[in-house]
Protein backbone atom coordinates (compact mmCIF):
# COMPACT_ATOMS: atom_id res chain seq x y z
CA UNK A 1 0.00 0.00 0.00
CA UNK A 2 1.23 3.49 -0.49
CA UNK A 3 3.19 5.66 2.21
CA UNK A 4 -0.33 8.49 1.80
CA UNK A 5 -2.89 5.87 1.84
CA UNK A 6 -1.58 4.34 5.82
CA UNK A 7 -1.52 7.69 7.32
CA UNK A 8 -5.26 7.90 8.93
CA UNK A 9 -7.27 10.71 8.16
CA UNK A 10 -8.43 12.28 11.41
CA UNK A 11 -11.70 13.21 12.33
CA UNK A 12 -13.20 16.19 14.39
CA UNK A 13 -15.64 15.93 16.74
CA UNK A 14 -17.79 18.41 14.37
CA UNK A 15 -17.46 16.30 11.29
CA UNK A 16 -20.32 13.85 10.32
CA UNK A 17 -18.75 11.30 7.56
CA UNK A 18 -21.10 8.71 5.55
CA UNK A 19 -20.38 6.26 2.75
CA UNK A 20 -23.25 5.04 1.06
CA UNK A 21 -23.44 3.17 -2.10
CA UNK A 22 -19.84 4.12 -3.26
CA UNK A 23 -20.51 8.26 -1.96
CA UNK A 24 -18.83 9.42 0.38
CA UNK A 25 -20.41 12.22 2.48
CA UNK A 26 -18.64 14.52 4.52
CA UNK A 27 -21.04 17.20 6.64
CA UNK A 28 -18.86 20.26 8.94
CA UNK A 29 -19.28 23.71 9.96
CA UNK A 30 -18.48 25.15 6.61
CA UNK A 31 -20.86 23.24 4.50
CA UNK A 32 -20.95 19.74 3.17
CA UNK A 33 -18.93 17.84 0.03
CA UNK A 34 -19.98 14.28 -1.70
CA UNK A 35 -17.54 12.27 -3.94
CA UNK A 36 -17.99 9.24 -5.59
CA UNK A 37 -15.71 6.66 -4.53
CA UNK A 38 -13.90 4.21 -6.83
CA UNK A 39 -15.03 0.50 -6.39
CA UNK A 40 -11.69 -1.10 -5.38
CA UNK A 41 -11.42 1.75 -2.47
CA UNK A 42 -12.45 0.99 0.89
CA UNK A 43 -12.97 3.21 3.68
CA UNK A 44 -13.55 1.99 7.67
CA UNK A 45 -14.53 4.81 10.35
CA UNK A 46 -12.60 3.15 13.35
CA UNK A 47 -12.74 6.12 16.77
CA UNK A 48 -12.64 9.06 14.83
CA UNK A 49 -10.69 8.41 11.99
CA UNK A 50 -10.59 7.21 8.86
CA UNK A 51 -8.35 4.65 6.91
CA UNK A 52 -8.10 3.85 3.24
CA UNK A 53 -7.44 0.90 1.46
CA UNK A 54 -7.97 -0.82 -2.06
CA UNK A 55 -7.61 -4.15 -3.73
CA UNK A 56 -4.43 -5.40 -4.49
CA UNK A 57 -4.61 -4.97 -8.47
CA UNK A 58 -5.80 -0.63 -7.83
CA UNK A 59 -3.63 -0.43 -5.21
CA UNK A 60 -2.96 3.20 -6.70
CA UNK A 61 -6.42 4.51 -6.12
CA UNK A 62 -6.04 4.50 -2.47
CA UNK A 63 -3.43 7.27 -1.89
CA UNK A 64 -5.30 9.33 -4.18
CA UNK A 65 -8.93 9.15 -2.44
CA UNK A 66 -7.15 9.04 1.07
CA UNK A 67 -5.75 12.71 -0.17
CA UNK A 68 -9.71 13.38 -2.26
CA UNK A 69 -11.04 12.52 1.20
CA UNK A 70 -8.29 14.15 3.65
CA UNK A 71 -9.09 17.51 1.42
CA UNK A 72 -12.91 17.16 2.00
CA UNK A 73 -12.60 16.86 5.75
CA UNK A 74 -10.23 19.77 5.97
CA UNK A 75 -12.28 22.11 3.30
CA UNK A 76 -15.90 21.71 5.66
CA UNK A 77 -13.62 22.31 8.85
CA UNK A 78 -11.32 24.85 7.85
CA UNK A 79 -11.90 26.18 4.60
CA UNK A 80 -9.66 26.81 1.62
CA UNK A 81 -8.41 30.40 0.50
CA UNK A 82 -6.63 31.72 -2.62
CA UNK A 83 -5.01 34.96 -2.54
CA UNK A 84 -4.37 37.14 -5.96
CA UNK A 85 -2.52 40.28 -6.43
CA UNK A 86 -3.57 42.63 -9.33
CA UNK A 87 -0.20 44.39 -10.43
CA UNK A 88 -0.22 47.30 -12.67
CA UNK A 89 -1.47 51.40 -13.13
CA UNK A 90 -4.71 51.41 -12.82
CA UNK A 91 -5.91 48.03 -12.02
CA UNK A 92 -8.35 47.55 -9.10
CA UNK A 93 -11.15 45.18 -7.80
CA UNK A 94 -14.49 45.78 -6.52
CA UNK A 95 -17.30 43.74 -5.38
CA UNK A 96 -20.91 44.37 -6.89
CA UNK A 97 -22.87 41.95 -4.93
CA UNK A 98 -21.50 38.98 -4.91
CA UNK A 99 -19.70 39.39 -8.31
CA UNK A 100 -15.88 40.51 -8.98
CA UNK A 101 -15.75 43.92 -11.37
CA UNK A 102 -12.40 43.70 -12.41
CA UNK A 103 -10.68 46.53 -14.22
CA UNK A 104 -7.75 45.20 -15.69
CA UNK A 105 -6.69 48.06 -18.63
CA UNK A 106 -9.23 46.42 -21.44
CA UNK A 107 -11.81 48.96 -22.56
CA UNK A 108 -14.32 47.57 -20.41
CA UNK A 109 -14.94 45.90 -17.23
CA UNK A 110 -14.99 42.72 -16.70
CA UNK A 111 -17.48 41.19 -14.70
CA UNK A 112 -16.53 37.58 -13.04
CA UNK A 113 -20.07 35.92 -11.50
CA UNK A 114 -19.23 34.27 -8.27
CA UNK A 115 -20.00 30.52 -8.57
CA UNK A 116 -22.32 28.52 -6.17
CA UNK A 117 -19.71 27.94 -2.69
CA UNK A 118 -17.23 30.48 -3.77
CA UNK A 119 -17.24 34.10 -1.89
CA UNK A 120 -14.57 36.60 -2.31
CA UNK A 121 -12.88 39.35 -0.18
CA UNK A 122 -11.35 42.66 -1.53
CA UNK A 123 -9.05 43.68 1.29
CA UNK A 124 -7.85 46.16 -1.62
CA UNK A 125 -8.44 47.52 -4.45
CA UNK A 126 -5.64 45.62 -5.56
CA UNK A 127 -6.09 42.05 -3.48
CA UNK A 128 -8.34 39.16 -4.32
CA UNK A 129 -9.33 36.58 -1.57
CA UNK A 130 -11.03 33.12 -2.83
CA UNK A 131 -12.52 31.21 -0.68
CA UNK A 132 -14.69 28.10 -0.53
CA UNK A 133 -15.66 24.72 1.14
CA UNK A 134 -13.86 22.65 -2.17
CA UNK A 135 -10.24 22.93 -2.95
CA UNK A 136 -10.76 22.22 -6.52
CA UNK A 137 -13.30 24.49 -7.31
CA UNK A 138 -11.12 27.31 -4.96
CA UNK A 139 -8.41 26.78 -7.23
CA UNK A 140 -10.30 26.59 -10.31
CA UNK A 141 -11.83 29.85 -9.54
CA UNK A 142 -8.47 31.30 -8.77
CA UNK A 143 -6.91 30.25 -11.72
CA UNK A 144 -9.60 31.49 -14.08
CA UNK A 145 -9.54 35.07 -12.79
CA UNK A 146 -5.20 34.90 -13.00
CA UNK A 147 -6.45 33.85 -16.67
CA UNK A 148 -8.22 37.29 -17.09
CA UNK A 149 -4.87 38.97 -17.57
CA UNK A 150 -2.21 36.72 -17.04
CA UNK A 151 1.13 38.74 -15.78
CA UNK A 152 3.43 39.71 -18.66
CA UNK A 153 6.83 39.02 -18.36
CA UNK A 154 8.61 42.17 -19.05
CA UNK A 155 7.02 45.01 -16.39
CA UNK A 156 4.82 41.89 -14.48
CA UNK A 157 1.27 43.52 -14.78
CA UNK A 158 -1.29 41.54 -14.76
CA UNK A 159 -3.40 38.92 -12.33
CA UNK A 160 -0.87 36.59 -10.41
CA UNK A 161 -1.04 34.59 -7.31
CA UNK A 162 0.21 36.18 -4.22
CA UNK A 163 2.79 33.37 -3.80
CA UNK A 164 3.91 33.64 -7.28
CA UNK A 165 7.31 33.97 -8.25
CA UNK A 166 7.53 36.09 -11.57
CA UNK A 167 10.63 35.10 -14.06
CA UNK A 168 11.16 39.17 -15.73
CA UNK A 169 12.69 39.22 -18.88
CA UNK A 170 15.33 41.73 -20.03
CA UNK A 171 13.96 44.13 -22.51
CA UNK A 172 15.59 44.54 -26.16
CA UNK A 173 18.35 46.84 -26.48
CA UNK A 174 19.16 49.10 -29.09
Amino acid sequence: MSRIAKQPIALDSKVKFEVKDNVVTVKGPKGELSMNLHESVTVEQNDGELNVSASDEMIYMAGTMRSLINNMVEGVTNGFNKKLQLVGVGYRVAMKGKDLDLNLGFSHPVIYPAREGITFETPTQTEIVVNGVDKQVVGQVAAEIRAIRPPEPYKGKGVKYADERLYRKEAKKA
